[in-house]
């Protein structure tokens, strides 16, 4: 797992280095600890203290250094609190959909377009493809992506989701090659579509970075940040409209949306992204880790000897992308690959 990921879970690097340490015991009071890390004495503080705050650390009777939960509890409390986290932004999601719907109502019955910085009405599945193709002609720096069925025809005729590129008709290949950032986040339910799985992994290679959700809320096209394109949820519509937002207000509140699913998604691609589950020998060791026991309980559990299952540890580290072992737990469990 690389450093930030773990941001996802409320835990910054700082933090993340503390609870370790908390776990192996490496210090006998603050500014011993402090040292250790090498971390001003306020840092560390501030790192303790949430610590104790998300709940995987328990304050010391005494003033002395907080004690850590167990990764693997530890793991699952960070999940819950951003679980609850997700559920009040979809909550905002819905609020702002119904903004959104409103808004297009009252565009539609004046003026086919908003002044320059707020909403454009873009009706037809042929305009809609051409303005998103103009769009991404526009684009320096990164576009994101939020895509799911169903999918329809382009303004060729090609089949929009069949082959690869999200929604909808996108060169995604050409903006790597200009060098622009494109992350999207799929739909688990529109991967079945015929040899969309294998062109997305040519992309993904190509520098595409991608992750797989279930139930993604929305289709959405967000160009730097600054314009943000919401293809109609009815796509088999031939007169369904699509809204252009330019407006800062709903602007601000759909790339904190995209960066939400992208948060909670799968990778797809990348070291051991796309398995479904670790061999029953890894996982078994995962378990172990999990558990917080130290390498020679882990290797009497495994009966090998101690070196062996240092070795075992470093390459499920690798197979998982993560750098300590607590990276490599909180990488399982989102992945499902922990009970």
């Amino acid at each position: 797992m690389s450093e930030g990921e773990l941001n996802t879970l409320g835990l910054d690097q700082a933090e993340e280095r503390t609870y370790e340490a908390l776990l192996k015991e490496r210090a006998a009071g603050a500014e011993e600890l402090a040292r250790l890390l090498g971390l001003p004495r306020e840092r560390l503080d501030q790192a303790l203290g949430h610590l104790v705050e998300h709940g995987i650390a328990l304050p010391a009777d005494g003033g002395g250094l907080p004690h850590p939960a167990a990764p693997a509890a530890a793991i699952r409390t960070l999940i819950h609190r951003r679980q609850a986290e997700l559920h009040l932004r979809s909550a905002e999601l819905e609020r702002l959909r119904m903004s959104a719907d409103q808004l297009a109502g009252r565009l539609m019955s004046g003026s086919p377009s908003a002044p320059e910085g707020g909403i454009e009405v873009v009706t037809g599945l042929k305009e809609i493809g051409e303005r998103a193709e103009y769009l991404l002609a526009s684009a320096e720096r990164e576009v994101a992506i939020l895509d799911r069925p169903p999918y329809v025809k382009g303004p060729r005729g090609e089949p929009l989701g069949d082959e690869g590129s999200p929604t909808p008709c996108l060169d995604i290949e050409s903006l790597l090659n200009r060098g622009v950032e494109v992350r999207t986040v799929l739909d688990r339910d529109g991967l079945g579509h015929p040899g969309r799985l294998r062109s997305l992994t040519a992309l993904v290679e190509q520098g595409l970075r991608a992750r797989v959700a279930t139930a993604v809320p929305t289709k959405l096209i967000a160009v730097d940040r600054r314009i943000t394109l919401l293809p109609p949820a009815d796509a088999a519509d031939p007169t369904a409209s699509a809204l252009v937002i330019g407006d800062a207000l709903l602007g601000n509140a759909l790339v904190p949306l995209f960066e939400t699913v992208w948060e909670r998604a799968t990778p797809l691609g990348g070291s051991g992204s796309s398995c479904g589950s670790l061999p029953t020998a890894q996982k078994e060791l995962l378990g172990l880790l999990a558990a917080g026991l130290k390498d020679e309980a882990i290797a009497r559990r495994l009966g090998v000897h101690v070196h062996t299952a240092r070795r075992r540890i470093s390459r499920l580290l690798e197979t998982l992308g993560a750098e300590t072992r607590f990276q490599a737990g909180a990488q399982a469990t989102l992945r499902g690959w922990l009970d």
